[in-house]
This record gives C-alpha cells, sequence and structure tokens, in this order.
C-alpha cells in the first residue's frame, strides 16, 4: 500500500481532478472518529467545511452502514449527490418485506446473545448490528454472536471494528452500490475512503478506481492509505485545492485536444 498523501500518491489525486470522478466516503471511522456510543459519532467542523466544499464543486457520495434516515441527519446541509445507508442496500424507502426478516432475525438473536454482558443489538431496520465494544472477552464475545447469526435464513453475517453486522444476502453491498452512482453519475473514475473490513466490497470495485483505507493493512484491496482517521481532513483538503485549480485554469480558457480528459491514470 502507498501513503496516499505522498508525492507520487497526490499526482494521482491531482489527475482525478481532471477527470470525472466520482469521491465516495465511508461515515463511522472515515470522515467521524470511531466513538463508543454511535449515537455520538459527528463530523468535526473543519471535515465538514472541507466536504461541502468538494460536494459543491464534484459529485460526491457517502456509503454508510448506518441507516440511511440516521446518515442522512448526520449529513445535513452537505450537497451530496447521494447518501447510501445500511452497507449499500439502502438509497431510499425500505420495503416492509425485507423489515420483517430483519425483526425475525433480531428476534432469533436477542435469547441467545441475552446473557452476554457489553453486547447489544442495534436495528436498523435492513441491517442488524451487533456491538460488543463493551464486552469483558471481545474474542468469546465475537464467536458466540457468530454462531448464534450462522443459521439464520437468508443472511450475510461480515465483521466490522467490534461489531458483527447482518443483512441479506440478496441485497446490494457497498461495491455493488458505488458502481450504480458512478454509472448514474456518469463518472469514469472512482475515489473510495473507507476504514475497516465493511469497506473491502467497495475497495474490491472493478473498473477505474483509487480505493483508500484509514490505517496500513496488508490483507486490504486497498492500494492507499491514511494513517490516522484524523489525516481525512488533509486528504479532503487536498481534494478541494486541487480541483480549485484545475477550475480556475479553465476559467475563461477553451481546452485543447491535449488538455482533454484522458480516461487514463
Amino acid at each position: 500500500m502507498e501513503y496516499a498523501l505522498s508525492r507520487s500518491a497526490r499526482h494521482v489525486l491531482t489527475q482525478l481532478s481532471r477527470e470525472r470522478t466520482l469521491y465516495a466516503f465511508d461515515f463511522d471511522g472515515t470522515l467521524s472518529p470511531i466513538v463508543p456510543n454511535p449515537d455520538d459519532a459527528v463530523m468535526s467542523r473543519r471535515t465538514r467545511a472541507l466536504l461541502t466544499c468538494l460536494a459543491a464543486a464534484r459529485p460526491c457520495v457517502v456509503v454508510s452502514g448506518r441507516g440511511r434516515a440516521d446518515l442522512m441527519q448526520r449529513v445535513n446541509g452537505v450537497c451530496l449527490a447521494q447518501a447510501i445507508g445500511n452497507h449499500g442496500a439502502e438509497t431510499g424507502d425500505a420495503s416492509r418485506a425485507p423489515r420483517r426478516r430483519i425483526a425475525q432475525w433480531k428476534a432469533a438473536l436477542e435469547p441467545a446473545l441475552g446473557n452476554l454482558p457489553g453486547v447489544w443489538v442495534e436495528d436498523k431496520e435492513l441491517s442488524l448490528a451487533v456491538h460488543y465494544r463493551q464486552a469483558a472477552s471481545s474474542s468469546e464475545a465475537r464467536c458466540r454472536i457468530f454462531a448464534a447469526a450462522r443459521d439464520l435464513p437468508h443472511v450475510r453475517v461480515f465483521g466490522g471494528k467490534r461489531v458483527v453486522n447482518l443483512v441479506l444476502d440478496s441485497a446490494p453491498h457497498k461495491g455493488q452500490a458505488l458502481a450504480a452512482e458512478r454509472d448514474r453519475l456518469g463518472c469514469d473514475w472512482v475515489l473510495y475512503v473507507g476504514d475497516d473490513k465493511t469497506d473491502e466490497d467497495a475497495f474490491a470495485l472493478c473498473g477505474n478506481i483509487v480505493p483508500v483505507r484509514i490505517g496500513l493493512s496488508q490483507r486490504s484491496h486497498a492500494r492507499y492509505y491514511l494513517r490516522t482517521q484524523s489525516e481525512i481532513d488533509r486528504l479532503l483538503a487536498v481534494l478541494v485545492r486541487k480541483t480549485k485549480t484545475v477550475e480556475n485554469t479553465l476559467v475563461g480558457q477553451r481546452l485543447s485536444p491535449a488538455d482533454q480528459p484522458s480516461g487514463r491514470l
């Protein structure tokens, strides 16, 4: 993996600013720091300001594990092209049938996990998140959760940071949701920033993508990384600056054929 703010990587970011690029971000652990209570997660003022500037100039989307209504409250005021919830499954109103299935899972899980201190189930209508951040033994809690979820019908189970996620096996994942937005918005390139296993489907998206992971990992599909979540502001600032530079260059000018976007990085 290459550091996303290195000199050579900044050249790639410059090229992205000249292309029709979709800028996409996870929320928790990416735009917002990870916090013990998910309800307390917020973007910093600077992150919000920088994302607002970028979204005003280029198509931006946020793809989160949160329910979409919850996510919309946290990105309120940012002119996003789309806010996608439930790990890629939710771009609008959820139908009742998937909600019933999720409720059945929750009813089956709660008795099996009720005696595990520090473990609780978050119902996001189109998915469940079983949190174990406060459990005395993280490894034991994680094993118990996976064992309880394994036999549920029509379920896809995957881990995150001190959480186990359950979504319908037929629901689109983050990579599929991102591809749909790229095509809908007519973009040639995608930059996606995420922070954990829930983002791997997006990192592995086929086509022209620059995947950036928060935290170095040799097991990730991401090719670039930021050292910590706090560096998201530095990355956003670079993207905003390069976008403004390109726009200023084009003002009052007519592009020559050599200056036209190439479609290649």
